[in-house]
């Protein structure tokens, strides 16, 4: 029980790291001219650094979660684990998707209720 979401989330957080350094790779080729996606201060070059920046914390924090969960409650921790999956996958996404089409900034609903979840679940479990 323990050892899957243990797994799941370090594998996860390790896999959106790096994810994160290949995304700003990619990017960051473009970031030297002043007006990309509009320049520094626009809407979609802002959106595009969060999800950037997104996917390198959360992928943290699931490494953080995977190291310190005390599995106390077999659905509380699988609770929490699947939620910071979710909010992992779908922080990032929708940033990226709100810089594409501005319309997505309403699902951030989504990431932000998953994760909200994932904390309360972990805190629910206590310290290891």
């Amino acid at each position: 029980m323990g050892d899957s979401v243990v797994h799941l989330n370090w594998y996860f957080g390790w896999g959106l790291v790096v994810s994160a350094f290949v995304t700003g790779a990619l990017i960051g080729i473009f970031f030297h001219q002043e007006e990309f996606l509009g320049g520094y201060a626009s809407f979609r070059r802002r959106l595009l650094r969060l999800g950037h920046i997104a996917q390198a914390a959360l992928g943290m924090m699931n490494v953080l979660y995977s190291v310190s969960t005390n599995r106390a409650e077999w659905f509380d921790t699988q609770m929490a684990s699947w939620a910071f999956v979710v909010g992992g996958v779908s922080m990032p996404m929708v940033c990226f998707l709100s810089a594409w089409k501005k319309s997505f900034r309403h699902l951030f609903f989504i990431p932000v209720i998953a994760l909200l979840v994932a904390v309360i679940q972990t805190l629910r479990n206590g310290p290891p």
